[in-house]
């Protein structure tokens, strides 16, 4: 639930990917990515961040666990500045992050220790190791797995883990870069699934998407464009701007993209029917 307390803040975010020049060692700006970028996050909200490619959201996810720090402006975690070196892994420890390629995730051979691998780096005790594998690998529904190579799973199953692996450092959020851009529909489907069982634990959850059926399940939709927020209200209020979203190189999701055309034709549709469930369910009540 949420708590109405601002947990990530962030101000007039700018960052810039720079190159050194041949010239006195001045840096060159290759490209501003994060233009005066400004937005709140509360604990245990969950915010979905969506936007065509180059719009900034992976650069905005990774300012925000302080894997890249802002050329101007400030990011803040849980009252902590990311460009305080002496808090960057307390930073860590409260956001952690699940990236797109499971892959590039897993370190060890065997399930439970690539679980295991975060909390023995964070110096936490054996017993306490264990009770957390088993809580993870449970929360990800992955327990019967545990002995597995993690070769032998499927790219959602291997997402799965990586998300155990975040989850067993007990971080009070994790931020989600594309975490299903690599899998087919099942496995989207399961990461999905694991997100809103942490999101009803109570973790706070920042999931940048290009789906935009994925962000249905948010509190909130932000929606960037070369570098800036475009548009940032609960899912039904953005869906609203369907013209608008449209211009920026979206689609709307299916639901919503129905109950627009009805509505140009005419058919009064509640402005809430998100999913296809809801938009059958109200055209079954208003036969």
């Amino acid at each position: 639930m949420h708590t109405g307390r601002p947990f990530i803040e962030v101000r007039d975010l700018v960052f810039e990917y720079r190159r050194e020049s041949d010239t006195e060692g001045v840096a060159d700006i290759v490209a501003r990515a994060l233009d005066g970028v400004s937005l709140t996050i509360e604990k245990g909200s969950f915010t979905a961040i969506i936007g065509r490619n180059g719009s900034g959201k992976s650069t905005f996810a990774k300012n925000v666990n302080a894997l890249l720090l802002p050329t101007s402006g400030a990011v803040a975690v849980d009252g902590m500045d990311t460009r305080d070196d002496a808090l960057v892994w307390e930073i860590r420890r409260k956001v952690g992050m699940v990236f797109q390629n499971p892959d590039n995730q897993l370190v060890s051979a065997v399930v439970e220790d690539d679980v295991a691998f975060g909390p023995e780096n964070l110096g936490v005790a054996p017993d306490e190791i264990r009770e957390r594998i088993r809580v993870a690998l449970d929360a990800v529904d992955m327990e019967d797995q545990r002995k597995m190579a993690p070769h032998l799973l499927s790219g959602g199953q291997k997402q799965r883990v990586a998300i155990a692996g975040v989850v067993a450092m007990r971080p009070d959020a994790i931020v989600f870069d594309e975490p299903t851009a690599m899998l087919d529909p099942e496995g989207r489907r399961e990461v999905m699934d694991v997100i809103d069982r942490l999101r009803a634990d109570g973790v706070t959850i920042v999931l940048i998407t290009h789906f935009m059926d994925e962000t249905i399940r948010a509190d909130r939709v932000v929606i960037m464009d070369r570098g800036r927020i475009a548009l940032d209200g609960a899912p039904e209020e953005v869906f609203h701007h369907a013209e608008e979203i449209e211009s920026l190189g979206l689609k709307l999701p299916f639901a919503v993209e129905l109950a627009s055309r009805l509505r140009a034709r005419g058919i009064d549709v509640p402005d809430d029917l998100l999913t296809k469930e809801a938009v059958a369910s109200w055209f079954g009540g208003a036969v």
